[in-house]
């Protein structure tokens, strides 16, 4: 029993990490939501979110540079343009898309259009790889978007066309960052995953960092002090804190169970935008929710390697 214990002990943090990771991750949409109350628009707000999480991100490529396999594997030019691809394609467009749906629809709906991003990795390696949907993963696909079009049609019929604008920006971010996912599994393999997450973050916050300054004035980045907070708040606590959490969970449990521990992110969100900022509670969103967490769970289940 006593040889028991460190193993148990190490399953129990790995689950710990996960879940904090999860909601930390999912307190982003709600300090973005926040963040707009102020007056500021998408291109502002995840400015100043980059632009403060970027020393944190130096910080991890220059710590995982100096780790053994980084040593072995020095970096050239191809991989260069790779993570820079990487890092455009996932970091910073999908999170830039994400900012522009969040305008113009709850913290909740937006969650619930990312929670299917799992199926749209399916999908794309179905499209790309050839490989086979099995019947059951086809079965959770159908089950977790019907469930986002039950929430969909019920904030459309409640706040209009802007919903469906603000949906389509968030599935195309989804889009964006299950690409990344495709492609990044051989750079994850060579050059590793702390390194790829410091190196392709701090890319994506020099993107959004450019984009301000072509898009703004510089007088544009003259906000209320409160963004500023709620931009710190962002980068540390829903940004660089859950990549570190969620690594290290992938460290203790694996993957596969670090994704369903993460499955409370949805629930998180819903739980915190109904308390901070308000949002309804009905029963379309809660029959919303649990469909698209049953479509995750099923999908979870499943022993087929059909998707990377």
């Amino acid at each position: 029993m006593a040889a028991l214990a460190p193993r148990w002990s190490a399953h129990t943090g790995g689950v710990l990490l996960a879940l904090a990771g999860a909601i930390a991750f999912s307190g982003k949409a709600i300090i973005v939501k926040l963040s707009y109350r102020y007056g500021v628009d998408a291109v502002t707000v995840i400015m100043y979110r980059m632009l403060m999480a970027l020393p944190f991100f130096l910080a991890i490529s220059w710590w995982s540079s100096k780790q053994a396999h980084a040593q072995a594997n020095p970096l050239n030019t191809r991989d260069a343009f790779a993570i820079a691809g990487l890092g455009f394609l996932g970091y910073y467009l999908a999170s830039y898309l994400d900012f522009l749906g969040l305008q113009t629809i709850t913290a909740s709906l937006e969650r619930l259009i990312l929670y299917l991003n799992p199926t749209l990795v399916l999908l794309l390696s179905s499209l790309i790889y050839k490989h086979p949907i099995h019947l059951r993963r086809a079965l959770a696909m159908a089950i977790s978007y019907c469930g986002v079009l039950v929430v969909f049609a019920h904030e459309l019929n409640l706040s209009g066309p802007g919903v469906a604008v603000g949906s389509a920006y968030v599935l195309a971010s989804a889009f964006s960052y299950a690409l990344y996912l495709m492609f990044s599994g051989q750079m994850v393999k060579r050059i590793g995953a702390w390194r790829l997450v410091g190196l392709a973050s701090s890319v994506a916050c020099l993107c959004c960092l450019l984009q301000f300054a072509i898009l703004k004035p510089m007088s544009a980045a003259l906000v209320p002090p409160q963004v500023l907070w709620l931009a710190l708040l962002n980068a540390t606590a829903c940004t660089v804190a859950p990549v570190l959490l969620v690594m290290l969970a992938i460290e203790r449990i694996g993957a596969a169970l670090t994704s369903q521990v993460g499955m409370v992110g949805p629930m998180a969100t819903l739980t915190l935008g109904v308390w901070v900022l308000g949002e309804p509670l009905n029963m379309w969103i809660g029959l919303g929710t649990l469909l698209v967490l049953g479509g995750v769970y099923v999908a979870s289940q499943t022993g087929e390697k059909t998707w990377t």
